[in-house]
């Protein structure tokens, strides 16, 4: 059975220094807020070449805390693409603002910049764009309408760790850029894991005090904060990811690029454009049949998943708020969509097996 991906075999190269990292840690005796935190916040913020990283709980808490910086009034609003993670929309209500759904480009599954401004009014206060799949958005539409509406950009950047648009890192073109370590991604870790970066000194310090209980000197709150806090072994695991980082994404762009070179003309593959370094967190087919090339595949041996199976306005927790709403193009992405396997676990030779699979279909 080729699987969808095996995080115990993504993870096999790095267990010894796991190993080694865990047992300093368990006797040191400290978890939380510690010199491993500050090592990796400092190793990330280099990466992406940004002045300032805060490692918090998960991805979802990472929008939060950037949305609750800004202290937006209640029923503001935020544009968000409407074929997202549902974290997303999820990060908005929490901050008791209304999340304004907008198109994705069919092509690229990332917010249509050319849908935008028809969706602002005077009570829109921010963009949060998603860089789905790996892919970064086209950030030089898109800053432009922000700065002429005096809007904020929030980049999630849960699926595009080093995914680049002209030379420039994704979560590097807004305000804030918030980060997913969720296990499966590009750059994951052994539980939940999030962070934010910014070049703004006073974002930086007040999601500093958000993520700890509002607090900068222990016991004096300054903020109503939250408890979310990357954790010390957390950090001390990515710590040692981080340093091969690139060497996970250029083995999936490997991977991607037997798909897009073998693939069958039958199925949608994802764009490819001269401006655009795509990390392929996600390698996506679309194809009227999906459901059927899926059982196709798993007769094959071959494991692949959806994302997602349901459009966010179509998911029962959020039916009532966009119930007047129709999102044909989210809509039909959501139905066609496949995912392959694509992951620092499988070889050369698995990723042709599953082409063979399918151009058989």
């Amino acid at each position: 059975m080729i699987p969808y991906d095996d995080l115990g075999l993504v993870n096999k190269s790095f267990e010894d220094d796991f190993k080694k990292e865990f047992n300093a840690i368990l006797s040191n005796g400290w978890y939380i807020l510690g010199k491993y935190l500050k090592e990796f916040e400092t190793s990330y913020a280099a990466f992406n070449k940004s002045a300032h990283c805060i490692g918090v709980a998960n991805g979802l808490d990472a929008l939060i805390l950037a949305l609750k910086n800004y202290n937006f009034n209640q029923g503001d609003e935020v544009i968000v693409p409407s074929n997202t993670f549902i974290a997303t929309i999820l990060a908005v209500l929490h901050n008791n603002l209304k999340p304004v759904l907008v198109e994705p480009d069919i092509n690229t599954y990332n917010i249509d910049p050319s849908k935008i401004e028809e969706a602002i009014t005077s009570k829109t206060k921010a963009i949060i764009v998603v860089h789905l799949y790996g892919k970064c958005c086209d950030m030089e539409k898109i800053v432009p309408i922000a700065k002429k509406h005096g809007l904020k950009i929030i980049e999630d950047t849960a699926q595009a760790h080093g995914a680049m648009y002209k030379n420039q890192l994704t979560g590097t073109f807004g305000d804030i850029g918030c980060f997913s370590f969720y296990p499966g991604k590009n750059l994951g870790a052994l539980g939940d894991g999030g962070a934010v970066i910014t070049n703004d000194d006073d974002i930086a310090k007040k999601i500093r005090q958000l993520r700890n209980y509002g607090s900068e000197i222990k016991y004096y709150n300054e903020e109503v904060g939250f408890n979310s806090r990357l954790d010390e072994m957390q950090a001390a695991f990515l710590s040692i990811k981080l340093k091969s980082l690139d060497k996970i994404t250029a083995h999936k762009r490997k991977l991607a690029n037997i798909y897009l070179e073998n693939l069958s003309d039958d199925f949608i593959t994802p764009q490819v454009h001269e401006h655009f370094f795509d990390v392929y967190h996600i390698f996506n087919i679309r194809h009227p049949k999906r459901d059927a090339i899926r059982e196709h595949l798993l007769q094959n041996n071959i494991r692949a998943e959806i994302h997602y199976p349901v459009a966010p306005n179509k998911q029962k927790a959020l039916r009532e708020i966009f119930k007047e709403k129709s999102f044909p193009i989210s809509e039909k992405i959501h139905n066609t969509t496949l995912s392959l396997p694509c992951s620092f676990c499988h070889s050369e030779e698995n990723i042709y097996k599953v082409v063979e699979a399918l151009n058989k279909f």
